[in-house]
């Protein structure tokens, strides 16, 4: 493989749109990045992403992926994103334990429906020089024609090469066999790379660190066949400061469409975010300055719930548009301002000096009211049935201090129908 990652130094980017994506957390691999540096200085550039359609919804472990591309477009640059009409019906195996299921041309359908909706709400779509394109590569893999893909393309593709792949390889030590239909999918986006290049100039593909191995052989098949020079830029797979998956909630995926999560549970996984990772999600899913990310995201403390709230307002509002997160943020503040929320949500206080301290989160729920016992607290907490300002506590020990309330509350909860607001007494 010719094409490779290079180390540089944090800092060195002279083009806006490399600083900038350096700066926010985006880079993570790089091929030849000082030239793909050099040719954003020289003029627009035009990258793409792929998305996949196998929901009718992208979730918000997508979002990373749409910021790049708005980022992108920022800084004058055409981004692209392809909608996988054609390689859907393979699928993706990358890192997956398993085949995905084969979708009909129905479900397809719905699901670019649905995925388009979502991107057109956080880019800005048409015709002028920085305006994105929404492409579908069914356009061009539902004509191809078997025989003349292996002799034009499959010719220059190493089995031995996409064996060492790091999503296929971990696939097949698990002894979980791969499918030659999945096998075909690296080839199929690499296809894509070059056909985007042909029709639209794209010299840049970007993606989630998973898709480094598709992206360097989309890159090589360029080179071998057309003698020309692409690049290939990743961000990391985002996981919580604690390692979870990014996108995941207690009741499942965050999906960014409101037909499948209403616009305030995504306001609030957004206020549900780790104390440590305020600063970095506020570079990677808000277009707040990156200064700014940094002194919000440095708040400890009960100040660090203020930047949780800006964290949530400002990313919904990129999603959902500013009306919808502005009256999600607002729908939050009454559930705990004590003048409109006692009229709904019993109330019960506690020494302030207890919360100072910290309590064991099974302590805190008995003494609420919201177990009989101990026992029962910590019974509730191992089923998952208790939450801490609309957050699942997974650990019966976590401590709730002052930190943990928000506008003067704690609210607790368990199951769905029984809340209640804790307030600090002197």
């Amino acid at each position: 493989m010719t094409q490779q990652t290079e180390s540089r130094p944090v800092g060195t980017f002279r083009s806006r749109f490399m600083q900038e994506a350096e700066a926010r957390g985006f880079v993570f691999q790089c091929t030849d990045a000082a030239a793909l540096d050099a040719a954003m200085l020289a003029g627009p550039v035009c990258g793409y992403i792929g998305f996949d359609p196998t929901a009718d919804s992208l979730h918000v472990g997508s979002a990373t992926q749409i910021m790049l591309l708005r980022l992108l477009q920022k800084h004058g640059h055409r981004p692209i994103a392809l909608l996988g009409g054609g390689t859907a019906k393979i699928g993706d195996p990358s890192f997956r334990e398993e085949a995905r299921s084969l979708m009909s041309e129905d479900t397809i359908a719905t699901n670019i429906a649905g995925i388009e909706r979502s991107l057109r709400q956080m880019m800005t779509f048409g015709d002028g020089p920085s305006d994105a394109i929404l492409a579908n590569n069914a356009d061009w893999l539902d004509k191809l024609s078997y025989i003349d893909l292996l002799r034009e393309v499959g010719v220059h593709f190493s089995v031995n090469r996409m064996l060492s792949f790091d999503s296929v390889r971990s696939r097949l030590e698990r002894e979980q066999g791969l499918t030659f239909l999945e096998f075909n999918y690296s080839i199929l986006q690499s296809y894509d790379f070059r056909e985007l290049n042909r029709r639209y100039g794209v010299t840049l593909q970007m993606g989630g660190s998973d898709q480094w191995g598709n992206i360097v052989s989309g890159i090589d098949l360029v080179r071998r066949t057309d003698s020309k020079q692409v690049f290939g830029l990743t961000a990391p797979l985002l996981t919580t400061a604690s390692g979870a998956k990014m996108g995941k909630s207690a009741k499942g995926a965050v999906w960014l469409s409101a037909d499948k999560l209403p616009v305030f549970e995504y306001w609030q996984f957004w206020r549900n975010t780790e104390d440590a990772d305020v600063g970095r999600f506020l570079k990677l899913f808000t277009d707040l300055p990156v200064e700014e990310c940094d002194r919000l995201g440095a708040f400890e403390g009960a100040d660090i719930n203020e930047a949780k709230k800006i964290l949530a307002t400002e990313a919904t509002a990129l999603c959902h548009g500013r009306a919808a997160a502005e009256e999600a943020a607002e729908t939050a503040r009454r559930v705990f301002v004590s003048g409109q929320s006692a009229a709904s949500l019993p109330t019960r206080t506690l020494p302030r000096a207890d919360l100072q301290t910290g309590l064991p989160a099974f302590r805190l729920f008995a003494e609420a009211g919201l177990a009989s016992s101990n026992g029962e607290a910590r019974r509730l907490i191992r089923g998952g049935g208790a939450r801490l300002n609309d957050a699942q506590i997974t650990d019966e020990g976590q401590i709730i201090s002052l930190a943990d309330v928000v506008d003067g509350a704690l609210k607790l909860s368990s199951g769905r129908k029984h809340h209640i607001l804790v307030r600090p007494e002197d």
